[in-house]
Formats: C-alpha cells, structure tokens, sequence
C-alpha cells in the first residue's frame, strides 16, 4: 500500500555515523568532525546547525577513536609509590588531599585520571607505567625510596613530574616544599617555647621526612641544643597508633615535645597524650607537618608547617603540560609557613 501523503511524516532513520550526519547536513564529514570538535575553521552557522542535528539523533563522537589518531589517550596517570611504607593507603588525608587538587586541574583541562598504588616488586614498575600506552603524562607523588628508577624513566619519558625535593643535576621536573627549611622551622618554635628536650616522630627513610628530621637537627644545632631523639614511625594508621605508644611509654618522662613528621602522626599522638591524661601541650608540646585540614579541627588544634598543596598541584599540572607540549619545565620549591595555635605552648614574653 502507498504511503498516505497526507498522514504524518515517515519516521527518520537515526544517524549512526559521521557519514550519516554529514548526508543529513548537507557537508562533508570532515566538516561534520571538526564542527563536533569545536575547529574555528567551521562556520558558527554551520556549527550549530551539526550539533543540533547531532542532539536530535543522540550522535556522540567516539572519542577512543579519535585518541587512537591522534595517538593521545587524554588520560594523565597519577602514581602513588610506596616502596618505604607498603602498608599506607590512598585513604591517607595526604594523598586524598593533593589527588583532589590534581583531578580539579586535570578534569578542568579535558583530560581523564588514572590512579596507580604502586608497591614496586621490579626495577621496571615505572618503565611498564609510562610504555603502556594509556597514558598522555605521569605525575608521581612523592619519590618513596624509587629515586634511581624515577630517575631513569624521566631521561627518556620527558612528560612526568614528581612531588618532592629536587636534587643538583636531576632529570625530572620536581615540585615540593622545602621540607629541610619547613624541619627548621619547626625546631625552632619550639626552643622559643622553651622545649628543652624534642623528639622527632616520623620514617626518615621517606626523603621528605628525611629532610624534615634534618632541618630540625640543624636548628637544635645553631641553639646549641642537643640533638632530637628520633623515634621511628611509619605512616601506616594500622602500625602508627602502636608506635607512637610505645614511644610515649618508653621515652615519654625525658621528652618535652614532639616535632610529628606529618600532621597524622601529631594528631594520633595528641590522641594517645590524651588517653594517658597528660593532653598537649602542658606535658609535651606537638608540632605537625602538612597543615591538612585536620590540623585545625583537631583538640588542642595542631600547630604546624604548611605545605601549599593547591599551588603545588596546580604548578605540577602546568609543568606536565609545558613537557607533553615538548617545551622545557624547571623545578619549583615551595616555601614552607608555620602555622601557630594551641598544641604548643605561647612564645615567653622576655
């Protein structure tokens, strides 16, 4: 039978490709693709005219196809190694806080994140990273004790830069803060709150701690003050209680306060200080390092070394996209601030 010509239209067959757009819109589908990509060289009439036509059939771009021709994946890799401390989690307020400013700068920009918790059984754990493919960059948080393998891959993988401490004759971009002049920092609020006798809880093998455990020993140092008693605690939550415990337990009488190499580690042993009623800072005074946003929360709220992690990840994502565009990126060292409120004790008025 006919079709009735005065009933309703036959119903439109839905483009399903650039061709079938591009039949539909009368242009040619490489227009079609570049009017879908936003290409200055289409004209805003036509533009509007495609994507309407587009929103009607539900037409989407396949995106992993035009990835694989332009040979990008627009997914940057965020890579968390853990070599010193295999037991810490990405659920430490750390790493929450600085993936959050990357995947604010990232997404802004128009590209995926992928996240890797890498506990590094091989040399090649980074090699195998950056030759997969799937990845445009690779920002990596924190040098762990993968030094020597960051090292390698960066000479011949330009688009990766690391939070921490840039070394002399280094290959890759570094962003981070001065965590030696952050330790002095520390050291030296507390020898003007009168701390006679500081210990330093923290992993020295984690070169930010490292520098950060320095730092306070040079300023113990130039006072003539002796040097910091160093209790070993991991970064784990599951370990950290535990140690921080035992070290209050064993060394708690002969120690006048705390330099906490992260604000984690001053927090817990606020909490144990309070368990064992002797609260900070009347027994012993504690001092952070991080000025996450549970520093300020916290009872006595800690006194602390501000890392700006919102600059620091911003000028991470800014020098990965110089490097991805081929152009040179140099190494950028935050200053540290200290922060002062109640888990010390006020400065004595002379």
């Amino acid at each position: 039978m006919p079709p009735d010509p005065n009933g309703p239209p036959p119903p439109q067959e839905r483009a399903r490709t650039i061709v079938d757009l591009a039949r539909l819109a009368g242009v040619s589908p490489s227009t079609v693709s570049r009017a879908l990509a936003d290409k200055s060289v289409v004209k805003a009439s036509t533009v509007a005219r495609i994507k309407a036509l587009a929103d009607e059939h539900g037409f989407r771009l396949n995106q992993m196809a035009i990835r694989l021709r332009s040979r990008k994946s627009g997914v940057i890799g965020v890579v968390v190694p853990l070599g010193h401390e295999r037991r810490q989690h990405l659920s430490d307020p750390f790493f929450m806080t600085m993936l959050a400013h990357f995947a604010d700068a990232l997404t802004e920009n128009g590209y995926d994140i992928m996240i890797s918790r890498v506990i590094p059984e091989a040399e090649d754990w980074l090699d195998r990273i950056v030759d997969s493919g799937m990845l445009d960059g690779v920002l990596i948080l924190g040098h762990s004790n993968q030094m020597a393998a960051i090292e390698r891959v960066a000479r011949r993988f330009a688009p990766l830069v690391v939070w921490g401490s840039a070394g002399a004759a280094q290959a890759h971009c570094c962003v981070g803060t001065d965590n030696r002049g952050g330790g002095r920092l520390a050291g030296r609020h507390l020898i003007a709150t009168g701390a006679r006798r500081i210990a330093f809880f923290g992993d020295v093998s984690a070169p930010e701690l490292k520098d950060r455990f320095d730092g306070l020993s040079e300023a113990l140092a130039e006072a003539g003050r002796d040097a910091p008693m160093l209790c070993q605690t991991h970064l784990a939550i599951d370990v950290m209680d535990r140690e921080i415990a035992g070290h209050l337990d064993e060394q708690g009488r002969g120690i006048d306060a705390v330099f906490a190499g992260s604000d984690v580690i001053a927090m817990s042993t606020l909490r144990a200080l309070a368990d064992r009623g002797t609260p900070a800072p009347e027994s012993i005074q504690v001092i952070g390092f991080d000025d996450l946003p549970l520093a300020a929360q916290a009872v006595p709220r800690i006194t602390t070394v501000r890392q700006d992690f919102q600059t620091g990840a911003q000028a991470m994502v800014e020098r990965l996209f110089q490097k991805m565009a081929g152009e040179p990126a140099a190494s950028l060292k935050l200053e540290p601030r200290l922060i002062v409120r109640d888990s010390t004790r006020p400065i004595p008025v002379n």
